[in-house]
């Protein structure tokens, strides 16, 4: 083992007879902190890679921030509430009102009476909107899937345990 200053920088792998690596448990943290780092910046790298595609629907919608927002919450929570709408975005409900008004004019989202509460106005995706935001989300896929096809079947292999062992964890709750 190699020592800094009494901190534990690295442990000596050894090989066993047959080739394989001992490694202790000191590395193995070591080298998990590494493989993760190796990750988050490849994923960082393929994101930028694929910017070009991801941010062409984005640039052609001419929506606002606010009313991205909007319409992403809207795709990942359904029909809402216009007050609940309103403390989600943080904004007071008549900025919403108005925000809401031009993206009914741009049928993208559409306000209608609460079936339980006249009172209540609720907001959801028109067809139009849920395809937009679909479209932004799903952006550079065609890329990817080019990208894809380039690996071989051993190499798709490998990628789709990844993906699958991340939609488990991510599934998990515990993000």
């Amino acid at each position: 083992m190699i020592f800094d200053g009494g901190g534990l920088i690295r442990s000596v792998i050894n090989r066993t007879h047959n080739g394989h690596r001992h490694v202790t448990k000191e590395w193995a943290l070591s080298e998990k902190e590494q493989l993760i780092a190796e990750i988050m910046g490849a994923q960082v790298r393929l994101q930028h890679l694929f910017a070009d595609d991801r941010s062409d629907p984005l640039f052609s919608s001419h929506l606002t921030m606010s009313q991205l927002k909007i319409l992403l919450l809207l795709s990942r929570h359904g029909t809402l509430a216009g007050g609940e709408l309103a403390r989600l975005v943080g904004v007071g409900a008549a900025a919403l009102s108005g925000m809401i008004d031009r993206l009914v004019v741009q049928d993208l989202v559409t306000r209608t009476e609460d079936l339980h509460d006249r009172r209540v106005r609720r907001i959801g995706l028109t067809k139009a909107g849920a395809e937009l935001i679909d479209g932004i989300i799903t952006a550079g896929m065609a890329k990817h899937r080019q990208l894809l096809s380039r690996l071989t079947a051993e190499e798709l292999t490998v990628v789709s345990q990844a993906m699958e062992i991340l939609v488990r964890e991510a599934g998990s709750g515990q993000i």
